[in-house]
């Protein structure tokens, strides 16, 4: 390990950052690197600059890689090297809203009936039941289902902000039923080849992914897809945004809005002012003598 990566790699602990996180700042400083041949403090503006474009223009990144590479490159001038950073030089990239992709109830109910593997069945279920993100997923434990209160503790999650969910009673008898069959020990979900292990995000997207296709769904379906799923399913049940918000960990309540864009049965309520014209009915005849 060069003194840079370990320096790096310290200052994100300090700042109590995700493994994800760390992982992702870390490769991505890498790359960078590498393109260039040279180590990251011998470069500049005008490299960052050229790099960023060279993902643009040859990689066809999306806007999110881009504006994580750059949070990336700016965390490692800023923080590691302690350089001031190149806000005029290196511009935002300007991230498109994306509409959440979200699988209607019918969808979901196929996707459950079309899956026999019992620990891809539970996952999924857990998924959509929970609203939870693949990583939380992975990390959980049989000692967070808490069946005296009812509740699903999610310790390991998003910024270490650790939350508790409501436990579905039918949820809870499967988890039984998956327990009862796979006696998972260490993790709720293992990986399969070794149990003590946790299950790679990997392994959690292709069964995600599987499934979908089994059912014939021909959206793109993903961990984060049940999750889009089961908050604009609980907005249309009557759940409130702050609730939702709570539940599922964000940070910012404009996130959780979003669900409002996707959520039919909100569309379809909403009243058009068209409606309430007085308008006079229309003479087809009328009209019939005209166009003669």
């Amino acid at each position: 390990m060069t003194p840079l990566r370990k320096r790096m790699i310290e200052e994100l602990q300090l700042r109590n950052l995700s493994e994800i996180t760390t992982h992702t700042y870390v490769g991505m400083v890498e790359r960078y690197a590498k393109y260039f041949g040279a180590p990251p403090e011998r470069l500049g503006a005008e490299q960052v600059r050229e790099y960023l474009l060279h993902l643009i223009n040859d990689h066809k990144a999306a806007p999110n890689t881009i504006q994580v590479t750059r949070a990336a490159l700016k965390f490692l001038y800023v923080k590691t090297l302690k350089r001031p950073w190149f806000e005029e030089e290196v511009a935002k990239i300007k991230r498109p809203p994306l509409l959440p992709t979200v699988l209607s109830v019918e969808e979901i109910t196929r996707i459950l009936d079309r899956t026999s593997n019992l620990k891809h069945w539970t996952m999924i279920a857990t998924l959509y039941a929970t609203g939870l993100r693949c990583n939380e997923l992975r990390h959980l434990k049989a000692g967070d289902i808490d069946r005296e209160r009812m509740l699903i503790h999610v310790r390991h999650a998003k910024g270490r902000i650790p939350r508790d969910i409501g436990l579905s009673p039918a949820l809870l008898e499967r988890l039984r039923i998956y327990w009862r069959s796979c006696k998972p020990q260490a993790w709720l979900f293992p990986s399969h080849k070794c149990p003590q292990r946790l299950l790679d995000e990997k392994s959690i997207r292709v069964a995600c992914m599987n499934a979908g296709r089994r059912a014939g769904i021909s959206k793109q379906v993903s961990p984060h897809v049940f999750r889009h799923s089961c908050a604009t399913h609980m907005l249309e049940a009557g759940t409130d945004l702050r609730t939702i918000q709570v539940l599922l960990g964000h940070a910012d309540i404009q996130t959780t809005a979003r669900y409002l864009r996707v959520s039919t049965a909100h569309i379809q309520a909403t009243a058009s002012p068209f409606d309430s014209l007085s308008l006079k009915p229309i003479d087809c005849a009328k009209e019939d003598r005209q166009r003669r």
